[in-house]
């Protein structure tokens, strides 16, 4: 049961929430400062190399990591599929809160930091693609479970 389509969305939205651990989600500037607004928070970028934590952002860091390992736990729970479809709900409830607190992060921290230039960069839509996915699979997983209970039926 590995090898279902609910799995490929499933992983695909992993991958898709998995990716903002290693971007840059929006970039903030002064007139004599840059910020960038990653999952552990806003820091100030001195040099190409160098970066100082300026905003803490542990909310935004738990729903990243809460939302990549929901969808890599649900693949390999092909055996129960109800806890499967729970468990994707959950996921669906995550993603927009992820999404809405990358918003609310970028537009708060620049007006605390008095930016004058706000970007939000491509992966701010990536929870909302892997929502999609994700909404996806759970009507994937709902035709498994649907097609092993008319199978019961018959026997």
């Amino acid at each position: 049961m590995i090898q279902r389509i609910q799995t490929v969305y499933l992983f695909l939205a992993a991958l898709l929430t998995g990716t903002l651990f290693f971007m840059t989600i929006a970039d903030m500037a002064t007139m004599d400062s840059f910020y960038e607004l990653t999952w552990k928070g806003i820091f100030k970028v001195e040099s190409e190399t160098t970066t100082t934590l300026v905003v803490p952002t542990m909310a935004l860091s738990i729903l990243t990591i809460a939302a990549t390992a929901i969808s890599f736990i649900t693949i390999f729970l092909f055996k129960k599929r109800v806890l499967q479809i729970r468990l994707c709900g959950l996921n669906m409830g995550l993603l927009p809160g992820l999404s809405g607190l990358i918003y609310y992060l970028g537009k708060t921290g620049a007006k605390n930091l008095n930016v004058t230039d706000l970007s939000f960069n491509w992966p701010l839509v990536f929870p909302l693609i892997a929502l999609i996915l994700v909404f996806l699979a759970i009507r994937a997983i709902g035709k498994d479970e649907a097609l092993v209970r008319s199978m019961d039926r018959i026997r």
